[in-house]
């Protein structure tokens, strides 16, 4: 290539992949235990719950937007879905009491995810509410919820049927690994095979162009993030099938994650450009930093110090490769 201005820009869109390329050699040098398959297939399935999260965020951030509350409708999501397997709902006005199967129990904590989802994208599309400002309420107004459903106390004992989906594996492979895998297929198609995800990319460019261009822009956003908060109810399914157990803070700070693997896959803050796929690799890149760190018995203090500096030099990358363009 004559030109080396173009030889940077074409490897710049390679970054995530070599950073976790490079990351994965020196954490293979710096630690016999960590080029493992026990310990791939345990990042693998540590991550799967921030990739979950991570695909819903790429879409709301592709839309130019941001979603705070992923985390707390994680935590609202699961505590539905364990309080109704374990406890009957009165119907006074009836007589009677609704009892969940488990399934039953599983489509009410996607809908109720979905729709916190859905009002979040009402919140901003109607009321005209900034997204860092509504989803920073639904963070604190989802949390709340979960503490009055739970009464602050775990839910425990949920049964056989409903951990197949945290801790069963199928050919080796970790069911929660597997359900990740196949939302990252979808999302991966519905980003660039369908309108949903064409005009997500359009409504996050510029706006104002698709407005005048006939979009329904509003739809557009208020679908993206009916699509986060129902991939959170997700991720809440997981987490309390793995743990056999509705924690009330479970999902706390996990935004913070879903931002940064976003953010270091090189979907762009500012909107319209990204991929799910760099977004996968964002979250890779987390997990191996982390079981890295562990493996070499460093400080939990010094992880945090660690993982904000990756997220900052992400940002900053970001930022620069937009003044280039």
């Amino acid at each position: 290539m004559r030109d080396p201005s173009q030889f940077w820009k074409q490897l710049g869109r390679f970054q995530s992949l070599l950073v976790l390329v490079l990351m994965i050699v020196a954490m293979s040098l710096l630690s016999d235990r960590f080029l493992t398959s026990a310990n791939g297939l345990n990042i693998m399935r540590q991550i799967s719950v921030n990739v979950c999260l991570a695909i819903g965020m790429t879409m709301v951030i592709l839309s130019g937007g941001i979603d705070l509350s992923v985390g707390s409708v994680l935590a609202f999501s699961g505590a539905i879905t364990a309080g109704l397997m374990k406890t009957a709902v009165p119907l006074p006005w009836l007589g009677v009491e609704l009892q969940f199967t488990t399934w039953g129990a599983i489509v009410a904590g996607l809908t109720a995810g979905s729709f916190l989802g859905w009002f979040n994208g009402q919140m901003i599309t109607r009321l005209k509410i900034p997204p860092f400002v509504a989803t920073l309420g639904m963070l604190s107004i989802a949390r709340g919820m979960t503490m009055l459903w739970t009464k602050g106390f775990p839910i425990t004992g949920l049964g056989d049927g409903f951990a197949i989906l945290g801790t069963r594996s199928v050919l080796g492979i970790p069911m929660p690994v597997w359900i990740a895998g196949c939302l990252v297929a979808v999302f991966v198609l519905l980003t660039k095979k369908t309108r949903v995800g064409r005009y997500t990319y359009a409504v996050g460019g510029n706006e104002q162009t698709a407005r005048l261009s006939g979009l329904n822009v509003n739809r557009i956003k208020v679908i993206v993030y009916t699509i986060a908060g129902g991939l959170s109810a997700v991720a809440g399914l997981i987490m309390t099938s793995r743990l056999d157990s509705a924690q009330p803070n479970a999902g706390a700070g996990y935004e913070l994650d879903s931002i940064a693997a976003v953010v270091i896959g090189g979907t762009s803050l500012s909107g319209g450009r990204g991929t799910i796929l760099g977004t996968v690799i964002g979250c890779l890149i987390i997990g191996v930093l982390n079981s890295g760190l562990v493996l070499l018995n460093v400080s939990p203090f010094w992880q945090q110090v660690v993982k904000g500096g990756v997220i900052l030099s992400a940002v900053a990358i970001d930022r620069m490769r937009e003044s280039n363009d």
